[in-house]
Order: structure tokens, then sequence, then C-alpha cells
């Protein structure tokens, strides 16, 4: 299992790798920063212990700022695009194992992943079709797990309410499966998400958290 607070360099300051930087640095690992920009350094300098200017297209720069011995890194720039492809390159020519880059169109997916990105993220992309499926039905978060496959929380449609869930026939009828359940709220007691089993029983106003193909679980949550 990968150690979380393993050093990872973030490359691109944005408002993406700054948030990803400081989030990471919240949870107790060293996180070096790169940007190319003085001010930006500058601006996150009393926010990220280990923050520099460089610029990452430069090989050298890398070297001696000792990027070659981390074993994770970020290329989180995202609008020049040339040096987020030049940059996850080098990080690929210096021998990182784990490299994570941000794409902002799909070609560049592409070429980053020719380039040596193990990884590659599209935040904007994403979070577009995130917002887009919460839009919809009874959804109220997902995330998709595999080009075709997502998990979802919802609240029960009607006829899966007051009977345990061997009798609902989820699998057949929509092609879901309920893996958790979280109580709606009662005085004295805090809900959480417990595991769904075949016995348990649905109430108005609990929320679930169902896995499927994308079309079934936007189906399921559309119904009533």
């Amino acid at each position: 299992m990968a150690d979380l607070t393993e050093p990872v360099v973030v490359i691109g300051l944005g408002r993406f790798g700054a948030a990803l930087a400081l989030e990471l640095a919240s949870r107790g690992t060293e996180v070096l920063g790169l940007d190319h920009r003085p001010k930006v350094v500058q601006a996150m300098s009393g926010r990220l212990p280990h923050v520099v200017t460089a610029d990452s297209t430069d090989i050298e720069a890398l070297r001696q700022l000792g990027v070659g011995e981390f074993r994770r890194a970020v290329v989180a720039i995202g609008t020049d695009i040339q040096a987020s492809i030049l940059t996850t390159s080098l990080l690929a020519e210096l021998g990182i194992p784990d490299i994570w880059a941000k794409a902002v169109s799909d070609q560049h997916r592409h070429i980053l992943t020719r380039v040596g990105a193990h990884k590659v993220v599209a935040p904007e992309h994403d979070m577009g079709e995130r917002v887009a499926h919460l839009l919809s039905g009874r959804i109220l978060d997902y995330v998709e797990v595999d080009a075709d496959f997502a998990v979802v929380k919802t609240t029960p449609p009607r006829d899966v309410v007051g009977r345990p869930l061997r009798d609902s026939r989820l699998r057949s009828r929509w092609g879901v499966t309920v893996v958790a359940v979280k109580p709606q709220a009662t005085i004295g007691r805090r809900p959480e998400f417990t595991h769904a089993t075949p016995d348990t029983v649905l109430a108005y106003g609990d929320l679930i958290l169902i896995v499927g193909p994308v079309d079934n679980v936007e189906r399921f949550a559309a119904s009533e």
C-alpha cells in the first residue's frame, strides 16, 4: 500500500495545483511546489513550507531541485499546453514512477499519456459531467469510477421503501446494487452509513449508495 505521506512535487500552482498542494500538506504529506511565476510563489510561500520559482521545462533545474528523487509528481500546468507536455516528458526521463498530469482536452490527455503520464485528470471536464448528473433526478452525489460505471448517493424511490432489499429485485429491474444505507436522523443518534444486506429495509428519507452502469443508476435515481 502506498504511503499517503510520501513526498509529492506539484508543478504549476494555479487554482488546481495550489488547492491540491495545500490539501496534501494539510494531510501531512511533504509537498514541494514549483511554479515559474515569482508572484505566485511569493503568495504561496507563507502557505506551503517548500515552494520554489523554477522553469519546469529545464531538466537541469529539475535535477538541481532534486525532483528526480521524488516517487510522485503532479503536473498541474493548465493553460500552457507545451510546457505541460514537456514537463511531463522530463519527469518521465528522470524516472519518476508515479506521474499525474492535468489535461484541458482529449488531445492533451492523449499526448500526456504518450509522453509518460501514468494518470491524467481533467478537473474542469470531470466537474462539468458531475454537475450535469447532479442536476438530474434524486442524485445527491456522483462518482464515475470507470468509463460506464458509477457510484451514486441518492434516496430510495417509493416502490423499494418498506420491504427488505431481497424483495425489491433491484438488480433484475434496474441493474443496480445498494451497497450502503444511512438512515434518516433520529433524536439522540447521529446516523452513519452502514453496509446494506438482503435484510435491509429502506425508509423515506434514508440515503443510499448505489453502484451500477451509468445509464442504470441515472434511470433508478429518476424513478418515483
